[in-house]
């Protein structure tokens, strides 16, 4: 009798801790966010994973809702060395101007489409077909500016612990992916309650 009745209130406990957890995770280092009067929102993604390919129309519709006051960021998650490949794809797609158009081709092309790009002439001809020059693409993919933002990628996304991607940072202190909300709507639903409670902090 004695063990039904601890058996029940740690069945109580757990739906209790269950019901109250948050679906994000404050972050044990808080890093800086660059413009104090600003929420500061990064996304962290990867061409490559089927999930954030899934997600980026409902994450452009998000950002499209967003007030001034709101910063939103894009960076390309680097854990390994394919992955700086296309992080260093995207940048040096901003870096000739591309815009949004580029950037959802890239995604339709690897997941829609199937097609390997995972290396520097796949992604010159991919682009060459786009109408960009293959030398201007081949000297932006190489620059000394896109090298520096690979590698600072790469070290934010050791500074936010990534888990995976696709994985949201809130003001440098709150971070939301599949893992902490549990599904794509509660991802979005947790952006929506830590940019409100920001915004109030900010008045």
């Amino acid at each position: 009798m004695r063990l039904t009745a601890l058996t029940g209130l740690f069945a109580l406990l757990l739906t209790t801790l269950a019901a109250h957890a948050e679906p994000w995770v404050e972050l044990a280092t808080p890093q800086p966010t660059r413009d104090p009067a600003k929420v500061e929102v990064i996304e962290f993604f990867w061409y490559g994973c089927p999930h954030c390919y899934e997600v980026e129309p409902r994450v452009a519709a998000w950002h499209a809702r967003q007030p001034e006051q709101v910063e939103f960021t894009r960076v390309p998650a680097v854990f390994n060395a394919r992955w700086a490949v296309l992080a260093r794809a995207y940048y040096a797609m901003q870096q000739l101007g591309l815009g949004e158009d580029a950037h959802r081709a890239l995604f339709d092309a690897i997941h829609r489409e199937r097609r390997n790009l995972n290396d520097e002439t796949s992604l010159t001809e991919f682009f060459a077909a786009r109408g960009v020059s293959e030398q201007a693409f081949r000297d932006a993919f190489n620059s000394f500016d896109v090298d520096r933002k690979v590698r600072q990628a790469n070290q934010m996304t050791r500074d936010y612990a990534l888990e995976g991607v696709p994985t949201f940072i809130v003001e440098g202190t709150h971070r939301v992916d599949g893992t902490s909300a549990g599904s794509e709507d509660n991802m979005l639903d947790a952006l929506d309650r830590l940019v409100t409670q920001a915004l109030k902090t900010k008045g």
